[in-house]
């Protein structure tokens, strides 16, 4: 089964959430997620996104989610894949490659 290429998009911030303190910054944890997909899930085409919360496109989907975290204090970064929350605040790498797998990613 061919895999579709999922997009997953990372909302964050340069500054860390007040509760993650001892964890990576967003950006840090896009660039982790983006490396540790890439092993496990070799030439599989997928999309990675990070969008600041502060600063995001001026408008869409994406413009409308990072408001959302802002507004409801969702610890970040908050991981989504094709619009479904799969991490928010430390991302745990089993729930994301178990929502990829239901794309028809295959673990090399």
């Amino acid at each position: 089964m061919e895999c579709k290429e999922v997009e997953i998009v990372i909302y964050g911030a340069e500054v860390l959430c007040s509760s993650c303190i001892n964890l990576p910054s967003s950006k840090e944890t896009s660039e982790w997620l983006e490396a540790a997909i890439s092993r496990k899930y070799k030439d599989q085409p997928f999309k990675i996104t990070y969008v600041d919360i502060h600063n995001p496109p001026s408008a869409g989907d994406k413009k409308e989610f990072a408001e959302k975290v802002i507004e409801e204090n969702m610890f970040y970064p908050v991981v989504l894949i094709e619009g479904k929350i799969v991490g928010e605040g430390n991302p745990k790498l089993k729930n994301i490659y178990a929502e990829l797998e239901k794309y028809g990613y295959i673990p090399a």
